[in-house]
């Protein structure tokens, strides 16, 4: 099944663990994959796309995010 929810900075952020500015230092280095729906200046990733990112992040090791 295919999750479409929008998350902002602080969901991602949530979803790993960190601040939400770090979240922005990420998308402002190139980290995190571009976002997947702009609404008025602000980017929004869906649920998958965060997902498969964190998988392919350095330092991951094959942990498994935690469950929602």
């Amino acid at each position: 099944m295919t999750d479409r929810r929008l998350w902002s900075y602080k969901e991602i952020a949530a979803h790993i663990q960190v601040q939400p500015d770090t979240v922005r230092s990420y998308r402002k280095h190139g980290l995190l994959p571009d976002p997947d729906l702009v609404e008025g200046g602000k980017p929004f990733w869906f649920a998958d796309t965060v997902r498969a990112w964190v998988a392919r992040r350095p330092g991951h090791r094959g942990r498994r995010d935690r469950a929602d």
